[in-house]
């Protein structure tokens, strides 16, 4: 593997912070990107922003420990909300760069992002048309419109709709929740079961999918805004938890998917990171069933590969010449474990009771090979 370049990085550059804390049956992509942060700039002040004191990450002191925590208003209550807190922890924090890592906080953070900007903070977000050009309940006219096959699906608002959608897909068929989860129905009973879980869990609308059986792919990548990939990494998935996340996976090289993820980024204009997942059943092409708007919970994997696509996206929103992204090699491959994390019952007891765990003051850096 080729050593990439490296130059210092401003010894004044403010703290970076991220979003997504949890690692646990189901991770989320916050560990992973500090993880990826620190592999090139190890000494870099990262904030942690929570919406629950007992996100593990707050508590590592290894490659994804955390400078300062906060906690956040859930994202139900809105982009006002939002910004009001963000504005009280900016007069604590001098944070030059949030990187968002959930599906659900992506909205508010895009509502709030010209009045982040003006206090100085920088984020990579694709427009509001791109991220609901790609939302689950409009997937699929997107990829009929470009011509980027996919999964049957359908979208109701009551579950009887559903059933009925159902029916004329055929059984067994996936049912979705609007941000996350989705559940196999095999009945018609199973599929009322399913929508009213999500309906209360997420929200309206639910949708109903037909079901594929075939291997599933999934591809990391950041989007410049202007049509064009930046770097991306795509595997095949070879162990899945029983909520179909990746838990092991190992890196392909196949031009067809890449293919239509040039075809698809090009069409949104996307910018910022990205998480594309395909599945292919025999005699039909790689269907797109799923666009998800932030990095993944393995982004790390390439980023130990040399293609650092956290690190990128940093550099560029500071004005930096970005190192170059090596192709992640085929055969290559991750399998996720877990380990047990120690903290102090007073640790917990100040975030849940103050909102903030205050750190050690930033410290002067530079970047790591």
């Amino acid at each position: 593997m080729t050593k990439p370049m490296t130059m210092p990085m401003p010894v004044d550059t403010a703290a970076v912070a991220v979003t997504g804390l949890h690692r646990g049956d189901n991770p989320q992509p916050g560990a992973a990107v500090i993880a990826s942060l620190r592999r090139r700039f190890p000494g870099l002040r990262i904030v942690g922003l929570s919406y629950d004191p007992m996100e593990s990450t707050i508590y590592c002191q290894d490659g994804c420990r955390l400078d300062a925590v906060y906690l956040l208003p859930y994202p139900r209550t809105g982009p006002k909300a939002l910004m009001e807190r963000l504005e009280g922890i900016l007069e604590r924090e001098a944070i030059g760069v949030i990187i968002p890592c959930l599906d659900s906080e992506l909205m508010n953070f895009i509502e709030v992002q010209d009045g982040l900007a003006r206090r100085g903070v920088k984020m990579m977000l694709p427009t509001k048309t791109a991220f609901l050009r790609r939302n689950k309940d409009a997937l699929s006219l997107l990829c009929h419109r470009i011509e980027m096959p996919t999964p049957e699906t359908r979208i109701a608002y009551d579950a009887a709709e559903l059933a009925k959608f159902a029916a004329q897909i055929g059984y067994p068929v996936y049912v979705k929740g609007i941000y996350y989860e989705a559940h196999l129905a095999t009945t018609e009973a199973e599929l009322y079961a399913a929508f009213k879980e999500l309906a209360e869990m997420w929200g309206l609308p639910v949708m109903v999918q037909e079901m594929v059986a075939g291997e599933e792919y999934d591809v990391v990548g950041l989007g410049d805004g202007k049509g064009g990939n930046i770097g991306s990494c795509s595997i095949r998935k070879m162990l899945r938890t029983s909520a179909g996340k990746g838990f092991a996976g190992v890196v392909v090289a196949d031009p067809r998917i890449d293919a239509l993820v040039r075809r698809l980024i090009r069409a949104l204009r996307w910018a910022g990171p990205f998480e594309l997942e395909f599945i292919k059943a025999p005699g039909r092409p790689h269907l797109l069933f799923e666009m998800n708007p932030r990095f993944p919970a393995w982004v790390d994997f390439p980023s130990q590969l040399g293609c650092n696509l956290p690190a990128s996206l940093l550099e560029r929103l500071l004005g930096m010449e970005p190192d170059r992204l090596a192709p992640c090699e085929a055969g290559r491959m991750f399998i996720r474990h877990s380990v047990d994390v120690l903290g102090d019952i007073a640790d917990l007891a100040e975030l849940a009771s103050t909102g903030e765990r205050a750190g050690a003051p930033l410290l002067t850096f530079s970047r790591r090979p």
